[in-house]
């Protein structure tokens, strides 16, 4: 058995802190035997931790690229995401899972909670990231001639809704249950508002609302929908759906012809002859850990969410990709603009037009997935992202 490389008597080793989940809250048991302080502010690394095992394990299929320069400890604050942490050490933050050090024992490994001390140490020369000290551990197993500490257990409770989210919350959740791809005749045939009890053309929540179609008799509560784009394929020109883009919330008071409703909610403006359609009693996903897929997805950005000319950071897009493609909750793609078509007039040879390198231009996550067409919010962009721009499986 190969012995381990010792860390560096420089290098700060905190004690395991393995996870338990009990009764709704994360109990977390820690050593007691004097460990180091936690550092207060980051710093760089030069020189990494390096752990050998000693049963190197398979060589893995992705190359993870850490930064140049990069936190040699990180304390996770409150207001952090898993998003911002990845960044602070990789090229790629989408592979943050590959260098995560999971947790068997929690249902949900990716939990991490403000307090929570972040280090990066490469193990058989692959990076991984470690929390509280969890590297110690990693110390003791790799080495067989290694003393085993005693550790006392204590017990630190912390609620679940405590740890910090993987992108931010409110960039997307007015958007999590309220986008809609329908066909047309679902459009055309669901009921309408004809009228409003004080002839308003522009109604607002408390509205008293009138009602035709055919409404399910089960239920009250419907979502407000007004007609927005038809959602053509690019490339073959087949639609793909009908938006229908969500104005608010409707209780149905009385089933006659018409049927009486109050607007309970508007998120925008609502307008004579806009839609009802039943509420989305779908689940809804509030936690994403945005990752590469796994196979090449090629697709176009179709529509733009609220917008004409284009989208940046926390916008909307829509893509011609869906689940019949193998498009995921949480798929992160790569986007790039148009190279555009020029003429090379210094050079009178050539007369044929010249197109330009299509250039990056950010990086989206699918959160919401429908047959044909996904929702992905922008995570970064480093220049405006427009309708038709191409989106890739991220490649280095």
């Amino acid at each position: 058995m190969n012995k381990a490389t010792t860390p560096k008597p420089h290098t700060k080793l905190h004690n395991i802190v393995p996870f338990f989940l009990l009764s709704g809250l994360l109990v977390i048991s820690t050593g007691c035997s004097s460990p180091e302080p936690r550092p207060d502010t980051e710093t760089e690394s030069s020189e990494p931790v390096t752990i050998e095992k000693a049963e190197p394990a398979a060589k893995p299929d992705k190359q993870i690229r850490v930064k140049a320069v990069y936190p040699r400890q990180y304390t996770v604050k409150k207001g952090d995401t898993l998003w911002d942490i990845a960044s602070l050490f990789l090229q790629d933050p989408w592979y943050w899972p590959e260098i995560w050090q999971k947790n068997p024992q929690l249902k949900n490994p990716h939990l991490i909670f403000p307090g929570d001390v972040l280090t990066l140490v490469y193990v058989n020369g692959q990076p991984q990231i470690m929390v509280n000290g969890e590297q110690h551990k990693a110390v003791e197993q790799a080495s067989g001639d290694m003393p085993v500490k005693k550790l006392s257990p204590s017990i630190r409770a912390t609620s679940l809704s405590a740890s910090i989210p993987s992108i931010p919350g409110d960039a997307i959740r007015q958007f999590l249950s309220k986008p809609r791809v329908v066909t047309k005749e679902e459009l055309n045939n669901a009921p309408r508002i004809i009228g409003s009890d004080e002839r308003h053309l522009i109604l607002a929540t408390g509205s008293r609302v009138y009602i035709r179609g055919e409404l399910d008799k089960e239920r009250v509560r419907f979502s407000i929908f007004k007609p927005g784009d038809k959602l053509v394929d690019p490339e073959t020109g087949d639609v793909l759906g009908y938006e229908a883009k969500y104005s608010g919330n409707v209780r149905i008071t009385n089933y006659d012809d018409p049927a009486t409703g109050d607007i309970t909610f508007a998120e925008r403006e609502i307008l004579i002859g806009d839609r009802l359609l039943p509420e989305d009693k779908s689940k809804l996903v509030n936690l994403f850990f945005p990752h590469a897929p796994d196979t090449q997805i090629d697709g176009q950005v179709i529509s733009l969410y609220d917008a004409l000319f284009g989208v940046a950071q926390y916008q909307i897009v829509v893509i011609n990709k869906g689940e019949r493609d193998g498009v995921e909750v949480g798929h992160v793609l790569a986007t790039f603009t148009q190279g555009e078509v020029v003429r090379d007039r210094f050079d009178k040879r050539r007369s044929k037009p010249v197109k330009l390198p299509n250039e990056r231009s950010g990086l989206i996550m699918v959160f919401k997935t429908f047959d044909r067409v996904s929702y992905a919010l922008t995570l970064e962009s480093s220049r405006v992202i427009h309708k038709l721009d191409y989106v890739h499986t991220p490649k280095f």
